[in-house]
C-alpha cells in the first residue's frame, strides 16, 4: 500500500451495527424482528443503487423509510405511521460493534473521517449516540452530490475534503460491494469480513481483509 494520511470509514454495516433495529422490530412484531431487519436493509441497498441508476435521488433517510415499508408489506404486516416511525428512529441510535471505539481510540494518530450514504443527521446522531463525535476529522454524507455509492464521483468526496490524494487514503468497508467500488476508484482498500462473506466477483481485491477493526492496528 501506499503511504496512507488518511482513514475513510464506510458507516453502516462497518462501524455500526445496522441490525441493532431486529429488538426494536421484535417488540412491535413478535417473531418477525430479525426477517425484518434483514429483507429492510437488503431493499434499503437495492433502492440506493436503484434511484442512482434511475436518476432519481432521494436522500437515505427517505431510502430507509421505503425500504422498511417494503419489509413490512413483503411480510403482511400492518403498522401505523407511530409504530414505523419508531422503528425508523432505531437508525438514529445504532450500536457500533464491540471493537470499534477502542480500536479508533488506537488510530487516532491518522486523519479519520466517515464517507456514507447515510444524511448527515442521521450520521450525526449516530456517532454522537455512540459516543463517537471526538474521533472524526470528517463526517461526509454522499447528500453532497445526490448520488450514492459505489458510484465514482461520491468518492471523490473525500479526497476533497480531506485535502489528501486517493492514493494516500485507506478505505474501509465491510460491505464487499463498497470495497470493489473505492478499489477501483484508486483507494487503498481495507474489507471487515466480521461473517465470513465471499468477496464479490468484480475483478478487484482488498488489499487488506480482516475479522475486525482491532486487527487494523497491528497491520499498520
Amino acid at each position: 500500500m501506499n503511504q496512507i494520511k488518511a482513514i475513510v470509514f464506510d458507516a453502516y454495516g462497518t462501524l455500526f451495527d445496522v441490525h441493532t433495529v431486529a429488538s426494536r422490530c421484535e417488540q412491535f412484531f413478535p417473531g418477525f424482528g430479525q426477517t425484518i431487519s434483514e429483507i429492510w436493509r437488503q431493499k434499503q441497498l437495492e433502492y440506493s443503487w436503484l434511484r442512482s441508476l434511475m436518476g432519481r435521488y432521494e436522500n437515505f433517510w427517505h431510502v430507509t423509510e421505503d425500504a422498511l415499508g417494503f419489509a413490512l408489506k413483503s411480510l403482511g404486516l400492518n403498522a401505523n405511521e407511530e409504530v414505523r416511525a419508531a422503528v425508523l428512529e432505531e437508525y438514529l441510535r445504532l450500536k457500533p460493534y464491540p471493537e470499534v471505539p477502542q480500536a479508533l481510540q488506537a488510530l487516532r494518530h491518522h486523519k479519520l473521517a466517515i464517507l456514507s450514504n447515510g444524511t448527515p443527521n442521521m450520521l450525526n446522531a449516530a456517532v454522537t449516540n455512540a459516543g463517537l463525535t471526538d474521533a472524526f476529522s470528517s463526517v461526509i454524507s454522499v447528500d453532497e452530490v445526490k448520488s450514492f455509492k459505489p458510484l465514482m464521483g461520491v468518492y471523490q468526496l473525500a479526497p476533497s475534503k480531506l485535502h489528501v490524494r486517493r492514493e494516500e487514503i485507506l478505505f474501509i468497508s465491510s460491505n464487499a460491494w463498497d470495497a470493489s467500488g473505492a478499489k477501483v476508484f484508486g483507494f487503498n482498500v481495507c474489507w471487515i469480513n466480521r461473517f465470513g462473506k465471499t468477496f464479490e466477483e468484480l475483478h478487484v481485491e482488498p488489499d487488506l481483509t480482516i475479522t475486525g477493526l482491532d486487527q487494523l492496528i497491528e497491520k499498520l
